[in-house]
């Protein structure tokens, strides 16, 4: 047997990366009795036939880490894709994604695309976010700003891009390495949102020991995963931050007294967008836990 990692997944087919070439498997239907599923990412153990050069998944081996949507398996490292303009930046959006990466125990970076577009508008939401402590990159696939920095950043990596549709991943990605040739695609003139071009998940080898994951875009993002609703102030880095130093361990930073955060944010020292969004996806989590 030899081992490999999945890169794609078609039809109850899965296609194995091995040091022998991509071989096309299926798995055994011991996983479909553990309710085990095999996803992008395993790193598997596989058996090839010797008739026709195809395999069966023999073993999974323990994953690292587990996303929900996109499902994918041993993702380090989430690049997060916003335009800021064509279509224009959604902060709330990006909070959303932001608070889905934290909650997976991922690295992070955010990429401000189309930068090129409206540079003061990247600069000032660049601060924002590095403030709240992220690393921030700049790009334009037309402009070729930032290409290499992101492509540094890449390495060694299994990383997921997500993003809306239109905030050009794809384009991206065809950057780092031309030859992916991804499709991409423009801007809806009606709804002023991107359309869908990744059609399917797939890992692409960018170089030994480095993947990218180009996922299906979509425009929101369902939060229920969170069990209480305490646990969101954690995955806001500057609400966590400040936080430690409120008077109650069990302060939401929402009406409570004497509150830290509250404090700063009105110092400025936490941006007032970000604690609104914080606000409402509390409030988010707390209705649904209520039902």
């Amino acid at each position: 047997m030899i081992e490999g990692i999945i890169i794609k997944g078609i039809g109850g087919f899965y296609y194995i990366r091995t040091q022998d070439g991509i071989i096309q498997c299926r798995a055994r239907g011991i996983f479909r009795e553990e309710n085990l599923i095999p996803l992008v990412g395993d790193r598997v153990r596989i058996r090839i036939s010797q008739e026709d050069n195809t395999g069966y998944i023999e073993e999974i081996f323990e994953r690292k880490s587990q996303l929900l949507r996109p499902p994918v398996a041993n993702v380090t490292q989430a690049i997060i894709v916003m335009s800021v303009k064509k279509p224009n930046i959604s902060t709330w959006l990006l909070d959303r994604f932001l608070l889905m990466a934290e909650y997976e125990k991922l690295e992070i970076i955010i990429c401000i695309n189309k930068a090129d577009l409206a540079p003061d508008k990247t600069e000032d939401i660049k601060t924002i976010y590095k403030n709240a402590g992220y690393k921030v990159i700049s790009t334009s696939s037309k402009a070729n700003m930032g290409i290499e920095e992101l492509s540094t950043a890449l390495k060694n990596n299994i990383s997921v891009f997500a993003g809306p549709s239109g905030a050009g991943k794809s384009s991206l990605l065809n950057k780092v390495n031309p030859e992916f040739k991804l499709v991409t695609g423009e801007v809806s003139n009606k709804t002023k949102r991107g359309k869908h071009t990744t059609r399917h998940i797939e890992l692409l080898n960018l170089e030994e020991n480095t993947y990218v994951l180009d996922s299906p875009g979509f425009s929101s993002l369902n939060i229920d995963f969170i069990e209480e609703e305490i646990e969101v102030r954690d995955y806001f880095r500057e609400i966590h931050k400040y936080g430690e130093h409120c008077k109650f361990l069990s302060c939401l930073h929402d009406k409570e007294p004497n509150c830290e955060v509250k404090k700063q944010v009105e110092l400025g020292n936490i941006n007032n967008s970000r604690y609104v969004n914080y606000l409402q996806f509390l409030e988010e989590i707390k209705n649904i836990r209520r039902y």
